[in-house]
Order: C-alpha cells, then structure tokens, then sequence
C-alpha cells in the first residue's frame, strides 16, 4: 500500500517525533546524541529551518519547528539529519539495516496554549522518563539555549520563538 501523502500548510509549527528502529536504544551514547544535533544545525543552516525546541533521547527525538519557509525545507531538513545520523551511527558500528523507524511523525501545532504545552512537554520529557530531575540536567536538548543562549553556533530560532509566544527576552530567560 502506497504511503498517505504529507501535507504542509504554510506559516504553522509542527511537531516532529521520529523513533528509532524497533524502539531500540540507539541514540543511548552522548556521541550518537551530539551527532544528531550537529546535523540539525547543520540542517538550520543549510535550508533555513526554524527550530523552535528539540530534545534527543535514547531511542527517539522531538523536534519543534516553524514551517514559514517552502514545502520542501522540512522534508529535505529531515532527510538530512536522519540519513546522516544514520550513516554515520552504522558506519561507526560497523552495522547494516534501518536505524529509524518508518518516517517521521508531524502534527500541527496551534500557537497559544498549544504551542506551550508542546514546548512544555519536550523539555520535561526526560524528567517525565526519570532520567533527570531538570531539564537544565539533560545536555541534549534545547532548553539550555532557549534560557541561555550561545553567542554562536546557535540552532533555536528565538526571535521566531518570541514572536510566537508574544514574549520579551526576560520571559524566556526567567528559570
């Protein structure tokens, strides 16, 4: 059966979940962790992506971001962190077969309380796994940039963020 076509619908935040291979643990090393996050960036780079929050956990990420670019910037975006996560994870273990599981998995986000919740939910996501006690604990997300960010090298669009939340600096810096 052919795959559902996916739709894009311009100048909305979208969810993203993708799950590695039969739930197996392969994000599980820092390493294989940074590297997914080393490909976003250079994603963000690349195309333009607005990230909006992401964590990475052992066997699946979270991806936040906003789609006001074309129909084609997230797709390609995607394709390019996961080929090259995976590419680089078998090629290091020396392993063959699917690393992720199917594709990934977008839903549209409101931007009110929605968009919150959804930000709320990715950075408690290893506090709600009881891997951590604070998000502040979990080097492999964005919530360490979103409350202090990088003077370079940054992967989270918070102007994009800000205009979203209709919020100031001090609302995103406030811990």
């Amino acid at each position: 059966m052919p795959r559902a076509n996916r739709y894009f619908l311009p100048d909305h935040v979208w969810h993203i979940t993708h799950r590695c291979h039969k739930k197996e643990f392969l994000l599980k090393f820092a390493k294989d962790r940074s590297t997914w996050i080393k490909w976003l960036f250079e994603a963000r780079k690349r195309y333009g992506l607005q990230v909006l929050n992401y964590t990475v956990t052992s066997n699946h990420i979270h991806l936040l971001v906003h789609g006001h670019e074309g129909k084609d910037v997230i797709p390609r975006a995607l394709q390019l962190i996961a080929g090259r996560t995976a590419q680089e994870y078998n090629q290091r273990k020396k392993r063959k077969g699917a690393f992720w599981e199917d594709r990934y998995h977008a839903t549209a986000v409101d931007t009110d309380e929605h968009l919150v919740r959804c930000l709320l939910y990715i950075d408690l996501n290893m506090l709600r796994a009881g891997v951590v006690s604070h998000p502040r604990k979990w080097r492999h997300g964005g919530w360490h940039e979103i409350v202090d960010p990088p003077r370079r090298y940054r992967i989270i669009a918070r102007d994009r963020l800000k205009q979203l939340l209709d919020a100031d600096e001090k609302t995103l810096t406030d811990n």
